[in-house]
């Protein structure tokens, strides 16, 4: 069987969802599928000499999948959303016809789901949709995109979610999917964390060190963090370690936030690193904390829960699923800085506490979090879909045939 994933990302590109196709895309190989991702690579302004660029379509074989990656055209100053929609379109058509998938499987349902589910419905195959965090969270609420996101959810074969939260807004969006929807977490693979490069920072790190990892943007409250630190730091010699680096359209305003902290000395920022080294930092931490205002399923999460580090999570999305109060962490409500000072503050005075955690939660990445359980997961959905599918061909197929005679 022939699938098509497509995506905004994959590697080498940085990203959560990149590296979870990625992931996927193994998983299917290695389940017999003949995989092809077709990355869309948006740009929606020239490029900065001024030079255009006509659409292109470039391919690939990476561990045994097939990369198409698309480029829409620049033939302006500045690139209308249709035309970018056209471009990718039209060889995602193109490939579909050399190709002739069985089966389509979305990431991100703006940019992506809806020329996706588009071209699936007017070629009558199946097409999964995978939500990951943001499609809901953040663009539901531009006007322009709630009617794209509900026609993309209502009309896909199935729909799948990191998150319980995640599903729930959509079935209250789009009440008729209940049917056709599942919610399961990321995995992870074991990770050593023998042999890693010693970071950069590691002997700038003193007393109780906090850290937390990702792409530092405005779902992950890292403010809500700076201020709950600022809170202690009287009381607690810490060190406040985030490993990762601010995105660029943002930066002005963490510019901002780091100027109005009085951390000091003990806030250290890695910059951008690469993975090996974001690992190399995880056994040093005291506390890791993650205090998102949502984030999905952050591969994040799962590294420090490898790493055995004591966890702070969020109360969203899958951080509040996978953390059991008391059991492999402790979880606060988002966006409430006492509560996350206070939970930093009775972790540094319960070390003994900090080992249980830890250990609870790698324990859970073990038993929960493995690959094997996430393969049968998508196994399960892909064997319905495909086999609803075939039974809805062939159903077509005998009124084809009473028709004619």
């Amino acid at each position: 069987m022939k699938v098509c994933i497509t995506t905004l990302e994959f590697p080498p590109d940085v990203g959560g969802v990149g590296e979870s196709v990625h992931r996927i895309s193994k998983m299917l190989t290695a389940g017999g599928y003949e995989v092809h991702v077709a990355v869309f690579r948006a740009s929606h302004r020239a490029t900065k000499d001024g030079s255009r660029r006509r659409a292109n379509c470039a391919t690939t074989v990476q561990d045994g999948i097939h990369v198409h990656r698309i480029q829409n055209a620049v033939r302006g100053d500045v690139v209308e959303i249709q035309d970018f929609y056209s471009d990718v379109y039209f060889y995602l058509k193109q490939l579909h016809q050399e190709h002739h998938f069985d089966l389509f499987h979305t990431f991100f349902m703006t940019e992506t789901g809806y020329v996706t589910t588009m071209l699936a419905r007017e070629s009558n195959i199946p097409v999964i949709n995978s939500v990951r965090g943001s499609d809901l969270h953040k663009h539901i609420f531009s006007a322009k995109y709630h009617a794209p996101l509900s026609w993309v959810l209502e009309n896909a074969a199935w729909n799948t979610f990191v998150s319980r939260d995640l599903q729930h807004r959509a079935e209250v969006m789009v009440p008729s999917i209940a049917h056709k929807s599942s919610a399961f977490w990321n995995s992870i693979a074991p990770v050593k964390f023998t042999n890693l490069p010693i970071p950069s920072l590691a002997s700038e790190l003193s007393g109780l060190v906090v850290g937390s990892v990702g792409r530092l943007r405005d779902k992950k409250g890292i403010e809500f963090l700076l201020d709950a630190c600022e809170q202690i730091k009287d009381e607690i010699d810490l060190t406040l370690l985030l490993i990762g680096d601010f995105v660029e359209k943002e930066r002005a305003y963490w510019e901002q936030e780091l100027k109005r902290s009085s951390l000091g000395d003990r806030l250290k920022i890695t910059g951008i690193v690469s993975r090996a080294e974001a690992l190399a930092y995880l056994p040093l931490l005291d506390i890791y904390v993650i205090p998102s205002l949502n984030d999905g399923c952050p591969n994040a999460l799962l590294e420090a829960m490898c790493a055995g580090c004591p966890i702070i999570g969020s109360n969203v999305d899958a951080i509040g699923e996978i953390l059991e109060q008391q059991v492999n962490g402790l979880v606060v409500n988002p966006g409430n800085t006492k509560a996350l000072a206070d939970a930093i503050r009775y972790l540094a005075k319960e070390p003994e506490l900090r080992k249980t955690l830890g250990k609870a939660a790698h324990q859970t990445v073990i038993e929960k979090l493995a690959p094997e359980v996430e393969y049968q997961n998508w196994m399960r959905v892909y064997q319905a879909v495909l086999r609803e599918n075939c039974d809805r061909v062939s159903e077509l197929k005998v009124q084809d045939l009473a028709l004619q005679v």
